[in-house]
């Protein structure tokens, strides 16, 4: 099936250039000038997508190689963009940046070649005037696979200096943004601070769009998006299973646990769960009828007192994963799951402490499993990512959640899966169908 999408990748030379200011600016400018746009990030990352969220009014979503494989990007950028005008692909790191070892396999630039889609390179050119032209001259010629189709300079610090810019640079010249420190986004040990923790993030998401529609030609980059070839692909749609009955999930949220990917949801719903969402700071207790529990991603080590606070929750969890809840915990989750967090005591399910470490753990295995367990199955092999400054001890239970470079980690059991892997159940479905599967009482 062949499918139009008007559509643009942001991509930048290397990380701390503006990209993610330009790209949720763009896609704000663009949906307050009436359009319907869709919003993306190349990579794992949780945090963009939020406020990507914010900008264009529906979920933001990921475009990743190594967590779904290359034949699924394309159809998860259509899914993303069902019904949209146009979407807005923000890069990761550098254009030409992936995968350590892997030359350059789900950077950017892979992202853009798999979607036939054209770049905007955001380029911060306040240290700097012609050597820019040098750097974006290499960027749009290392890689003929990649279309490197316009520029947007970034913090210029004056009308003159963004002509001697400009008049170095070949490529069309889409904006130029001045220097301006009040839309500069806060951030933490992982990152920038995630759209939901900031009670400012709107005002900071409508500021960004105002000074994008003053300094960078929006119809430009539409008429830029529109030249983008039809994708010879299929949305993706998750596999629908479910026989009629309906079992709920609650799904951890709120400013503690705000990592997961939109199509988590979508393919629990299409195995027969009703997704409910609660916050395990505020809530009492579990949504009535619960019958299975999703601890995904986020930042519990900020918000650990307030978790703490809450005991009527903590102890119902404990009790009821105990008692076989079917439960999958990511990170964040497994840190929940944990006696204590940093001192400060969690949920008591695992026999195992979290504390935070000044070392960033930071890769993208391939891990295996190491059991027959709620997700896994012995030898199985699933994509994955890991993004922490905490440490659990012991960092195994019994029965292992994975085996991952050659080490047993995590978690499980028949009702339990808790690990600091995050997945993307998109391209492991048979995950979501076994935690579903155990929901049902399969």
């Amino acid at each position: 099936m062949v499918t139009p999408l008007p559509r643009i990748v942001v991509a930048a030379p290397a990380t701390g250039q503006g990209k993610t200011t330009v790209a949720t600016g763009l896609m704000a400018a663009l949906a307050a000038a009436g359009h319907a746009v869709s919003g993306h990030k190349v990579g794992p990352d949780y945090i963009d997508p939020g406020y990507h969220a914010l900008a264009c009014g529906r979920p933001g979503r990921n475009l990743d190689p190594h967590l779904v494989g290359e034949s699924l990007v394309a159809p998860l950028l259509l899914h993303g963009a069902r019904d949209a005008d146009v979407a807005v692909v923000e890069g990761v790191m550098g254009l030409y940046d992936g995968r350590i070892g892997g030359s350059g396999f789900s950077s950017t630039a892979h992202v853009a070649a798999l979607t036939r889609t054209p770049v905007v390179l955001v380029v911060d050119i306040s240290r700097s005037t012609r050597s820019i032209g040098a750097v974006v001259h290499g960027m749009a010629t290392w890689d003929p696979t990649v279309s490197v189709a316009g520029v947007i300079l970034n913090q210029a610090g004056s009308p003159r200096h963004a002509e001697e810019v400009r008049s170095s640079i070949s490529l069309p010249v889409l904006g130029v943004i001045p220097r301006d420190a009040s839309i500069a986004t806060p951030s933490r040990h992982l990152g920038l601070v995630t759209a939901a923790e900031r009670g400012e993030s709107a005002a900071v998401v409508e500021r960004l769009a105002a000074v994008v529609t003053e300094h960078v030609d929006l119809d430009a980059v539409l008429a830029l998006a529109r030249s983008a070839p039809a994708l010879d692909a299929s949305p993706w749609s998750p596999p629908v299973t479910s026989s009629g009955s309906r079992k709920r999930v609650a799904v951890a949220a709120g400013r503690a646990f705000t990592f997961q990917y939109a199509e988590t949801a979508e393919l629990l719903a299409a195995h027969g769960c009703d997704v409910v969402p609660f916050d395990p700071a505020l809530d009492p207790a579990l949504p009535p009828g619960t019958a299975g529990l999703y601890l995904g991603g986020g930042f519990p080590e900020v918000h650990a007192a307030d978790l703490a606070a809450n005991t009527p929750l903590l102890a119902e969890i404990r009790d009821a994963v105990r008692d076989g809840l079917p439960t999958v915990a990511e990170c964040a989750g497994l840190l929940y799951l944990c006696r204590s967090l940093d001192g400060v005591p969690m949920a008591g399910v695992l026999d195992a402490d979290a504390a935070m470490t000044p070392r960033l753990t930071l890769r993208y295995p391939t891990a295996t499993g190491a059991a027959g367990t709620l997700l896994t199955r012995v030898g199985e092999e699933v994509t994955g990512h890991e993004f922490h400054r905490t440490t659990v001890t012991p960092g195994v239970g019994a029965t292992p959640a994975w085996t991952v470079e050659g080490t047993a980690v995590g978690f499980a059991s028949a009702s339990l899966h808790a690990s600091y892997l995050h997945t993307h159940w998109a391209g492991h479905p048979q995950l979501a169908e076994r935690f579903a599967a155990a929901v049902h009482g399969g």
